[in-house]
């Protein structure tokens, strides 16, 4: 009787056995080949990661993937970015990988003086967010600057950044404001008879006005002048800030006619805000304006300007260098060296 008991219940174990076996071997059987970029995009869900990575041949066994991550309840906190899977890897350590590892980062730098609209195409080339999900947000994040702004221009600091591809927008703007408090902690703003947000907005026209660095504070001189006297700033780059997402590049009469809160040839004072994220350079040299008489500048174009007190001085600059072809023919503000 025993033996016909054995007989009947010794094959299920033994089968069972064997196929908890070979699961283990399954569950624990390495990924082997090269390195492997895998990116998981933003609300991929679980099913579309399951089939591609077995698909590749990174996992062995799609199923018993499906039940442990539904085991370890981890389906639903796979991490947006791009990993690392290895030679080696289980696939515990690709659910660990993607649950609790840190994804990929990519490099993006954002130059000095470049305005939002800028910033958010560098940022959409680089794959870490929507041109248009950025510029949106940064019109909607001015709270996080603690003044009153139609945005955050001004305060996403030029510096080379590590982020995520798909990166929510909002998260690349405070990363971008922190790195400004941090990089102008040790700018006393209490120097300068303007408020800190003027200072920046300032500070923003002389980046944008010269790309020679060492002009940077004779033209905040020049600035601080024109203020002083109650003259209008005249400065291209706020006026075509003002007009930006439907500016073609050519600035004509009309564009200088059309007033906008930004057009300092038609308004007083400074522009409502900042028209470009500016250097730390260019904020100590709103601070620290270079004493002296002048009140205009014209390109010498080549990246350099032509400095005069007088309007009559300034008409025979502009003569000089702008409507001398000679002056003009073969100089480029990009040979310009720093």
């Amino acid at each position: 009787m025993k033996k016909v008991v054995l007989i009947v219940i010794l094959p299920p174990i033994l089968a069972s056995i064997m196929i908890g076996v070979h699961l283990l071997y399954l569950f624990n059987k390495p990924y082997e080949g090269k390195t492997v970029t895998f990116k998981i995009a933003p609300g991929e869900g679980f099913s579309k990661i399951n089939y591609r990575l077995y698909k590749n041949d990174l996992i062995s066994n799609s199923h018993i993937f499906h039940y442990y991550s539904k085991y370890l309840n981890v389906m639903s906190k796979f991490k947006a970015g791009s990993y690392e899977i290895k030679d080696g890897d289980t696939m515990n350590d690709i659910i660990d990988t993607f649950v609790n590892g840190k994804p990929i980062l990519t490099s993006v730098t954002i130059p000095e003086g470049k305005n939002m609209y800028e910033v958010g195409k560098i940022l959409e080339a680089n794959k870490i967010c929507t041109y248009d999900d950025f510029v949106k947000a940064a019109k909607q994040s001015a709270n996080l600057i603690g003044v009153d702004a139609p945005s955050v221009e001004g305060y996403l600091f030029p510096e080379t950044y590590k982020f995520a591809p798909g990166t929510d927008p909002v998260t690349v703007i405070k990363a971008m404001l922190s790195q400004f408090e941090k990089a102008t902690s040790d700018i006393d703003f209490s120097k300068s008879h303007l408020s800190k947000h003027q200072v920046i907005i300032l500070a923003s026209v002389v980046e944008k006005e010269t790309g020679a660095k060492v002009e940077r504070p004779t033209i905040s001189g020049v600035f601080h002048n024109r203020l002083k006297k109650r003259m209008r700033l005249q400065s291209d780059p706020t006026t075509i800030y003002g007009i930006y997402e439907n500016f073609n590049g050519n600035l004509r009469k009309k564009h200088l006619l059309e007033k906008t809160p930004y057009n300092t040839y038609k308004i007083s004072g400074l522009p409502l805000g900042p028209i470009s994220n500016p250097s730390k350079e260019a904020i100590k040299a709103v601070i620290n304006p270079e004493k002296h008489k002048f009140l205009y500048f014209v390109s010498k174009n080549d990246g350099t300007h032509v400095f005069t007190p007088t309007y009559k001085d300034h008409l025979r600059a502009v003569q000089n260098w702008q409507l001398n072809g000679r002056n003009r023919k073969g100089k480029s503000w990009r040979d310009l060296k720093q």
